[in-house]
């Protein structure tokens, strides 16, 4: 009877021209998620057709089969499917088994069956995740070492890993498959910290595990402490032996093939060494979880060697007429041979030797090598004679509390062996005395109680030794500035002075003189303006440079140095001026206004005198009415 009407139905619409093709949609997502126990639809919809023929099937089995508008199901579980009038089909208390893809499909008598697709992925809470390895240990070396994962409940959906916090994929070095993430040829670079989170929909857990990669030891790395080819007998040294290796790996050290005394670190201390140890030391080390094990060697060479460098010298002998070279390396097992090859080709001697040359003047500026020759080293020094060369004297002045003033002049040329120096003043050599003295060295000259009227003069020092002499005066001038310049901060409240003076110039310290309004200060205002220079700074001889603040930006200063040699003024610098650029003043400015009808009145006064006096000799020609009346006023003046 069902049929019968459903018939009738189609020919209706077919005789009144409404006939539509069926059509299926789904309603939401085609990717269903649910989670265990609880009820999930996947829904669709039709369309061209009221009561279409529904069937579902997960993969190729048909799991519930009805017709639009009959709820009753034929082929289905009890209690687990729900048909809906829509045609869309309910899950019931959801279970792990119904994972799966999942076809509706729809037919009517005269129609083209339709379908549509679904995919449920039913998921349950993720619970106690934990971690393992296979195999226990990851060492350096091998082919290759896996973390996996195991859960006592729920799959998860997503799986990522981490190391030291960094996500990882699949690569060279790590691959990730299904529940194992496999460490490819395991080094220490991949020792750290490894993280898996497991993600579904409805949940998500996370467990650690550190990862320690075994390895080593590396090769030992030897050191010899301190570093040196050879040992002196006496001497102490250190032995260490260190190699990377994870457990750090333990050190054994042998010395001709016996086993000597090791500190835990790995070193072995030798103390006041004897030529009886020299020989080969062996270091082995062992890694004491893998077994592995490397040794290296060491070889050291105790001997006896003369202490310090030799040294190397010249001196004047035989009145300044010759030259006495000196080599000095003393003691050493053997002795040291040492020689001057550039003086003479066979002779030599042993630790104190000495050479003596009269023909010398060859030797200035030459350099004189002694080869310093012993088992454990090689070494030489050198000296250079030379005759004294140029010099510039330098001029050093101090006072004391009793403002008597020490000025010292110091000569010290450059010569091999050093020079003596004579002073001289007007012709005649000076000696220590109350006035002057000279130095032990005699490079120095002592001038007391410096008096710029009397002491300013020429000094000469003469700086003489067998190779030649060398003559330089020093002309001593009293305090003087030489140059001197002034700068104006940006706010104008503040200059920079600054200056030079000669070098050979006899100077105590300087006054810094002002001329102009009292310098102010925030907490002390101007005072009245000083019509003479006064003194605002001193400063001492090696001042170059000072500055003046309190300035006022709309007054005008003048700045002089006053250099000085004890209680003795020298010349004043040139005078600087500070203040508001140069130009007429406001009373000027006013004078000149109030001046210019005057001397336009006195032009015409001028002017009429002319006229008038000769106006009865030449013709008369029109004349501005301001010259006549000008002219009548005149000639009306009693």
């Amino acid at each position: 009877m069902q049929t019968l009407f459903s018939w009738i139905f189609v020919l209706l619409l077919f005789i009144t021209g409404n006939v539509c093709d069926l059509s299926i949609s789904p309603k939401g997502p085609v990717s269903v998620e649910a989670l265990v126990g609880t009820d999930v639809t996947l829904s669709v919809s039709h369309a061209g057709v009221p009561h279409p023929e529904v069937m579902w099937f997960k993969g190729s089995l048909l799991v519930a089969k009805w017709s639009v508008g009959n709820s009753s199901l034929s082929g289905v579980a009890s209690g687990v499917f729900k048909p809906e009038l829509t045609g869309s089909l309910t899950f019931m208390n959801v279970s792990l088994r119904y994972n799966g893809t999942y076809t509706v499909e729809m037919n009517h008598i005269g129609e083209e069956k339709v379908s549509a697709t679904f995919y449920l992925f039913v998921y349950d809470i993720i619970m106690n995740v934990s971690l393992h390895t296979d195999p226990g240990d990851a060492v350096e070396g091998q082919v290759s070492f896996t973390l996996y994962y195991s859960t006592m409940q729920g799959e998860a959906k997503e799986v990522r890993w981490f190391f030291n916090g960094l996500q990882l994929r699949n690569g060279s070095h790590y691959s990730i498959s299904g529940k194992n993430l496999t460490i490819n040829q395991p080094s220490r670079n991949h020792t750290g910290r490894y993280t898996v989170l497991l993600t579904n929909p409805f949940s998500s857990e996370t467990q650690h595990w550190n990862i320690t990669v075994l390895y080593g030891p590396d090769m030992p790395v030897l050191k010899v402490s301190p570093t040196k080819a050879v040992f002196v007998s006496g001497e102490s040294l250190f032995l260490s032996c260190q190699a990377e290796g994870e457990p750090p790996p333990s050190a054994t050290w042998f010395f001709n093939g016996e086993s000597i005394a090791t500190s835990s670190t790995g070193t072995v201390s030798l103390t006041n060494v004897k030529t009886s140890q020299s020989g080969v030391y062996t270091c082995v080390m062992i890694n004491t979880r893998t077994k592995a094990k490397l040794q290296r060697n060491v070889t050291i060479i105790v001997y006896e060697s003369p202490s310090g460098e030799p040294l190397c010298s010249v001196q004047a002998v035989n009145g300044s007429a010759a030259l006495q070279f000196l080599c000095l390396w003393p003691g050493g097992a053997p002795e040291a041979q040492v020689s001057f090859p550039g003086l003479s080709v066979n002779a030599s001697g042993y630790g104190n030797y000495s050479m003596t040359i009269n023909d010398i003047q060859s030797l200035n500026g030459r350099e004189i090598i002694c080869k310093a020759e012993h088992p454990l080293i090689q070494t030489q020094c050198s000296v250079i004679p030379r005759g004294p060369v140029d010099f510039l004297p330098v001029i050093l002045i101090s006072m004391s509390q009793d403002e008597q003033t020490l000025v010292v002049i110091h000569c010290s040329a450059k010569a091999t062996p050093q020079a003596l120096v004579h002073w001289i003043k007007d012709g005649n050599h000076l000696q220590t005395g109350p006035k002057y003295q000279i130095s032990t060295n005699t490079t120095q000259l002592f001038i007391y109680d410096f008096n710029v009227t009397t002491d300013l003069d020429t000094y000469t020092c003469t700086a003489i030794n067998p190779l030649g002499n060398e003559t330089v005066d020093t002309t001593l001038l009293g305090p003087q500035i030489s140059n001197s310049s002034v700068f104006r901060s940006n706010n104008r409240t503040e200059v920079t002075l600054t200056w030079d003076v000669p070098l050979t110039s006899v100077i105590t310290g300087f006054d810094i003189q002002m001329k102009g309004p009292e310098l102010s200060s925030p907490s002390q205002p101007k005072l009245s303006i000083a019509s003479d220079f006064r003194t605002i700074q001193s400063k001492p001889a090696s001042a170059r440079a000072t500055t003046v603040s309190g300035l006022d930006p709309e007054c005008t200063y003048y700045i002089r140095i006053i250099p000085k040699a004890g209680r003795t003024a020298g010349e004043q610098s040139e005078q600087h001026r500070i203040g508001p650029a140069a130009g007429l003043s406001g009373a000027a400015i006013a004078g000149m206004a109030a001046g210019i009808p005057c001397a336009l009145l006195v032009l015409l006064i001028v002017l009429a005198f002319i006229y008038c006096g000769r106006r009865d000799r030449v013709p008369r020609y029109p004349v501005p009415r301001a010259v006549e009346k000008c002219c009548s006023l005149l000639f009306s003046l009693p």
